[in-house]
């Protein structure tokens, strides 16, 4: 319990663009709803990024990444609120590792106080986070059409890298979440959050 609300089962799931996040997510609040458990969900905020003007992929800046980090709690925190379960896509540490990949992609090297700044609110925050997935990179698989993609292939690459250099920087506790394992992953959530739900200890 924290303040006047009880916090949810939270799972995340965060990694490089187009390796199934959202799709896998679809799946999981398809599948915990069949079974009559309320999931709140929060999506990927880069369209609402780009609606107001603020960089993003290898543009990214610390000014941009706070308002991903800080935007991303705000609403995470609403989704409290409205389900058992929140699934969440693109978790808090997804906007450092976007942003440590955006300094690497640039050859720029980030202010030490400000990177502090932002690994201290992003791992303050993740202890909230039940359940972490996070997708692998296979670059056999090409980008999804199903909306606009950012196709440059070593930014995706050096995400790739960053956001699992951030969780394992942050020992922020994950599970990976290769192409061909989201049936499996289905499996280990839908169980963690039955067991949660029931007060047992997921394993």
């Amino acid at each position: 319990m924290i303040g006047e609300v009880e916090k949810p089962v939270v799972i995340g799931v965060l990694g490089t663009h187009s390796t199934g996040k959202s799709t896998f997510l679809a799946r999981l609040a398809h599948d915990l709803r069949r079974r009559h458990i309320q999931v709140a969900t929060v999506a990927d905020l880069g369209e609402q990024a780009q609606r107001i003007g603020l960089p993003i992929l290898h543009n990214h800046t610390w000014a941009s990444t706070l308002w991903f980090a800080t935007r991303g709690i705000s609403y995470e925190l609403e989704a409290w609120r409205h389900g058992d379960v929140v699934l969440v896509d693109r978790p808090v540490p997804d906007a450092l590792g976007y942003y440590r990949a955006a300094l690497e992609y640039r050859g720029e090297q980030p202010e030490p106080t400000t990177l502090a700044y932002l690994e201290s609110l992003v791992r303050g925050h993740s202890v909230h986070y039940d359940l972490l997935f996070c997708t692998t990179l296979d670059t056999s698989i090409p980008l999804g059409d199903n909306k606009e993609r950012d196709d440059d292939g070593e930014f995706r690459v050096l995400a790739d890298r960053f956001v699992g250099r951030v969780l394992d920087d942050l020992d922020l506790t994950h599970e990976l979440l290769p192409a061909d394992g989201h049936d499996r992953a289905l499996f280990r959530a839908i169980d963690f959050v039955t067991a949660s739900l029931a007060g047992e200890a997921a394993v």
